[in-house]
């Protein structure tokens, strides 16, 4: 652990607990609660709108979020830093304000099949809607993008390129640099799903040579219902707005409108300036610790649980070696199936996740409808290893 136990207070109030499910959201310090506490209790207001004090404070705080985000994750433009409700939304904005002013029949949009839904489902229904064609790259034995199969997918009518910089169903960490140059090639916008990196792996996206990156800040200590889209900026300004409303616009006549400046066009409506906050709190906290200790820490926990579970009779790990994935780890018992295995870990206060993780063509891919997904993060330990191999083991003895 590289964190007190104690800054987290739902972690504090469970002692008992074993959470493995930070995949699906993490668990939040108490300087997160304060922040958004503080915001609320001090600075709430509609900001942009009111030439009162109070809302130039709520103005000031929304900004210096951004500012905040924008400093974490290595973008010295903030203006390209988007505030959105998650990397789901993030992506829909890239698919739809993007992808139907500049996709077209005949087309060629190349995704991969170990993508979250997120990143899967609207480029399939973009394709389906314009008469684009959707290819899918497969993957390798132990998890990995078929790098050759991909470089064979794109070609000259490949107009966009969508992975995930780090899989949420095996952790699989994939090579951004790679699969952006393969796409660079034919001139393809370039979009990444950092909703599983940004936690977990230290990042420039100034120097990640990609189009678009979305997260989410659930999974990084911050609240949920807020995320990011940080897209190039000459992009961003020729896109037209994903909604419309009040605050993205410059002036709005009886028969056509014009639109804000960055980041304010894709920011429709009453900002969520109070969980911006908490994401600046909890990138401040992140970066007290370290990325690179990060890194380090749940390498050293997913070793362990892979090790010891693959020790197990009857277990199979699936994905990479502990050193190309996050802090994942996605596995099966012969004769018991993931929802039971995760019942009787429960059981032990062991909180897995499974099922097929959002992920339904990966799951088919590896022919199996689901597996048990245990996920490290910078609050746990050796003892919830432990935990995780006895509920297990007791499992395997329930079910003979």
């Amino acid at each position: 652990m590289i964190v007190d136990r104690a800054d987290f207070p739902l972690l504090a109030n469970h002692p008992e607990l074993h959470y493995l499910d930070s995949a699906a959201t993490s668990q939040k310090p108490r300087a997160v609660l304060d922040a958004l506490l503080d915001y609320y209790r001090c600075d709430n207001a509609n900001p942009h709108r009111g030439a009162y004090t109070l809302s130039a404070r709520a103005t000031e705080r929304y900004h210096d979020a951004r500012a905040r985000v924008a400093r974490f994750i290595g973008v010295r433009d903030m203006d390209r830093v988007i505030f959105t409700r998650g990397t789901t939304e993030s992506l829909n904005l890239v698919a739809t304000a993007w992808g139907y002013a500049n996709v077209t029949a005949g087309d060629e949009i190349v995704i991969t099949g170990m993508e979250h839904h997120a990143n899967f489902v609207p480029w399939q229904q973009l394709a389906r809607s314009v008469g684009a064609k959707l290819r899918i790259c497969g993957l390798t034995a132990d998890g990995r993008i078929d790098l050759d199969q991909f470089q064979a997918l794109v070609g000259p009518n490949t107009n966009v390129a969508a992975f995930g910089h780090v899989s949420n169903a095996l952790g699989t960490i994939n090579p951004i640099a790679e699969l952006s140059a393969i796409a660079r090639r034919v001139g393809a916008l370039v979009v990444c799903d950092g909703a599983q990196a940004a936690p977990h792996l230290p990042l420039d996206i100034d120097h990640l040579d990609v189009d678009f990156y979305a997260f989410s800040g659930h999974k990084m200590l911050g609240p949920m219902g807020c995320g990011v889209l940080v897209g190039k900026r000459e992009i961003l300004e020729q896109m037209p707005p994903y909604q419309t409303g009040g605050d993205m616009i410059e002036y709005v006549a009886d028969e056509r409108s014009t639109w804000n400046v960055l980041p304010h066009k894709f920011e429709a409506g009453t900002p969520n300036v109070g969980d911006a906050v908490g994401l600046a709190a909890a990138c401040e906290y992140l970066d007290g610790i370290g990325m690179a200790k990060v890194r380090e820490h749940e390498r050293t926990l997913t070793a362990s649980a892979s090790e010891r579970l693959s020790a197990i009779p009857g277990v199979r790990v699936y994905g990479p070696p502990a050193a190309d994935r996050s802090g994942v780890v996605s596995f099966t018992v012969d004769g018991i199936h993931p929802h039971d295995l995760a019942t009787i870990l429960d059981e032990g206060q062991v909180c897995v996740r499974a099922g097929h993780h959002c992920a339904q063509p990966l799951m088919r891919r590896l022919d199996i409808p689901a597996t048990a997904r245990a996920s490290f993060y910078i609050y746990n330990t050796e003892a919830d290893v432990d935990a995780l191999i006895r509920g297990v083991e007791r499992a395997r003895e329930v079910f003979g």
